[in-house]
C-alpha cells in the first residue's frame, strides 16, 4: 500500500520540477528577449548621436575629423574580429572580411597623414564610450541574433561614416586629409550598401 501511494506522489514530483523548470526558462528567455530589446535601442540611440556628431564637429574640424575617423576605424575592425567569430553566414563573414581589409588600409593611411597633416591633434588609442557600447551589445547578442544586429549597427555605422567623410571631403584646411576622406567614400559606399542588402534579404 505504501509504496502504491509513493508513486502518484513521484508522479507529481516529477511533473511539478518539470514546470518548475519550463517557467524558469521561460524566465530566461523573456530576461534575455528584455535585454534584446534595451540593447537595440542603445544602438539606435547612437545612432542618432553619432550622425549629429559626424555632421558637425567631425565634419567642419581637423580634429573631430581625425578623431572620428580613427575611432570609426577601430569600431569597424573590432566588430569585424566579432562577426568573423560569431557569424554563421558565409555572406556576414565575407563583409566582415572586407570590412577588416578596407579600414585597416584606412587606418594606416590616416596614423602615415595625421602626423604632418594634424600636428596637434593626438589619435585616439581607445574606443569612446559610444562605440564601446555597440561591441559590448554585438558580443551580447544571442547566435540566433548577431548578423540582425551586427548588420544593423554596420548600415548605421557606415552611414555616420559617410557623413563625415562627405562633409569634410572639401575642407581647405588639411587638403591632404580631405583627399583621404574622398578616396574612402566609395569603400565605405559598399560596405553600407551591403550590410544593407544583407540585412533587407532578411525580412
Amino acid at each position: 500500500m505504501i509504496r502504491n501511494f509513493a508513486k502518484p506522489v513521484l508522479a507529481a514530483a516529477a511533473v511539478a520540477a518539470l514546470l518548475a523548470a519550463c517557467s524558469q526558462q521561460q524566465t530566461d528567455k523573456t530576461a534575455d528577449d528584455a535585454g534584446a530589446a534595451v540593447n537595440a535601442a542603445q544602438d539606435a540611440t547612437s545612432t542618432a548621436v553619432g550622425q549629429t556628431s559626424a555632421a558637425t564637429l567631425g565634419a567642419n574640424t581637423v580634429g573631430g575629423f581625425v578623431n572620428g575617423l580613427a575611432v570609426s576605424d577601430m569600431y569597424e575592425l573590432e566588430a569585424a574580429k566579432i562577426a568573423y567569430s560569431k557569424s554563421d553566414n558565409a555572406d556576414v563573414k565575407a563583409l566582415a572580411a572586407m570590412i577588416t581589409t578596407d579600414h585597416t588600409a584606412s587606418s594606416a593611411k590616416l596614423k602615415a597623414l595625421a602626423p604632418t597633416a594634424a600636428p596637434t591633434v593626438a589619435l585616439p588609442t581607445a574606443l569612446d564610450e559610444r562605440r564601446q557600447g555597440l561591441i559590448d551589445n554585438l558580443k551580447a547578442a544571442s547566435a540566433a541574433d548577431f548578423d540582425k544586429v551586427f548588420l544593423t549597427q554596420q548600415a548605421a555605422a557606415h552611414d555616420e561614416a559617410l557623413t563625415l567623410l562627405n562633409g569634410f571631403a572639401d575642407n581647405t584646411e588639411a587638403p591632404a586629409l580631405a583627399a583621404l576622406a574622398k578616396e574612402i567614400i566609395p569603400k565605405v559606399t559598399m560596405h553600407r550598401d551591403r550590410a544593407k542588402a544583407l540585412l533587407d534579404a532578411m525580412h
